[in-house]
């Protein structure tokens, strides 16, 4: 079994808050996580019978039970969130009582905030980084392809692993928005997908969006806000510095797993991918991924955001930390010339960024300027 570095995270807060919500993409792992690594009485309230123990006195049984419970899925028995926040008040002192899992992001997140704010912790665990999955034998090449679903990641075969990708995309179509009240055919809301993942890495223009689906830029950021709410899509948003440039003020757009990215995009093998026009883009959203996840789990309160001038210079990533802002660039490519790393001279020179790194795909590591570093992409991830 995968030990998932989001533990080292779901630990450290276990220890200070009483409610630990541990919430992600369906099918992440989530519920394998909370079986074999943490500690506590399991109950799924997708499952009927597990539901029912709940549902007729929730009390009576959270008492019953006292212990650490994990409780999957928690967004389907809402008038659960009352009564936790009672029982914890009682006694404030005891931390990791309640772990709380959920896919749905919107309906958990809003029910935890209105009930339990204070009192909970929450973790976010996403697909298999690269340096979980070297752990099963998938190498660079194959995890940039596949994404970090566990699932689709380890399937032996393409056919079976798009099989996986085709129902997991369908399930969040037809029942999970659905679920939330949306009224959007699955037709549409799969263009919607498909056009999401050819705009992969590029700003954000949602009117852009609406015109080609006859639908308003407003219904259109609705949309985006539910995708995003499920995990699926990042909007990185501009890094606006005090300074005299004319700055890019709309989001960069990302689908943040690259196995849906190149399934939406119909790319079955590791040969199209290199072959395609869209590896660059592809490259540089699962570089950034990898990233900010891995800043999350390490540090707490990193803010992440891309700068560009309308002049055209770019950092593909800027990570603000407080005390130091870090600039990455991310070239698809075997070599690196000076050029590659020009914007990060430039970010550095501007006082933009304090330090920066280019992640490529070349084997060799040097120090390419003063406060610039070149590092390969595989070893810098699994480092």
């Amino acid at each position: 079994m995968i030990e998932r570095k989001a533990i080292s995270l779901i630990k450290q807060v276990t220890e200070q808050f009483p409610v630990v919500s541990i919430i992600g993409p369906r099918q992440c792992g989530k519920t394998t996580l909370a079986k074999v690594f943490l500690r506590g009485e399991y109950f799924d309230f997708e499952k009927p019978s597990d539901l029912q123990v709940f549902s007729g006195d929730a009390e009576l049984a959270l008492r019953r039970f006292g212990g650490p419970l994990i409780l999957d899925e928690a967004q389907n028995l809402p008038e659960l969130f009352p009564l936790l926040r009672s029982m914890i008040d009682q006694n404030r002192r005891q931390s990791g009582r309640y772990f709380l899992l959920g896919s749905v992001n919107p309906d958990l997140i809003k029910k935890i905030s209105e009930s339990l704010a204070g009192r909970v912790g929450m973790v976010e665990l996403t697909p298999f980084l690269y340096e979980e999955s070297i752990r099963v034998g998938i190498d660079l090449d194959k995890h940039w392809l596949r994404g970090g679903f566990p699932d689709a990641c380890m399937e032996k075969t393409e056919s079976r692993r798009l099989l996986w990708m085709e129902n997991y995309m369908r399930t969040f179509i037809e029942r999970d928005l659905p679920r939330l009240g949306r009224r959007i055919s699955p037709v549409q809301m799969r263009r919607l997908m498909g056009m999401i993942a050819h705009h992969h890495a590029g700003i954000l223009n949602s009117s852009d969006f609406g015109r080609s689906m006859g639908i308003t830029y407003h219904t259109v950021n609705e949309l985006l806000d539910l995708i995003e709410g499920h995990f699926l899509i990042r909007r990185l948003p501009p890094y606006h510095a005090n300074l005299r440039k004319r700055l890019v003020k709309s989001p960069k757009l990302y689908l943040r797993d690259s196995g849906i990215l190149h399934f939406l995009l119909g790319i079955p093998n590791e040969r199209q991918l290199l072959q395609s026009p869209q590896r660059g883009n592809s490259w540089e959203g699962y570089l950034m991924e990898q990233i900010i996840t891995k800043e999350q789990i390490e540090r707490v309160g990193s803010q992440f955001y891309f700068y560009r001038t309308h002049a055209g210079a770019e950092i593909d990533l800027l990570i603000d930390r407080g005390h130091e802002r870090i600039g990455f660039e991310f070239k698809c490519a075997v070599s690196a010339n000076p050029k590659d790393w020009s914007n990060l001279q430039r970010g550095i020179e501007d006082k933009v960024i304090d330090r920066g790194f280019l992640v490529y795909m070349g084997e060799r590591e040097f120090p390419a300027a003063d406060k610039i570093e070149i590092l390969n992409a595989a070893s810098f991830l699994a480092r």
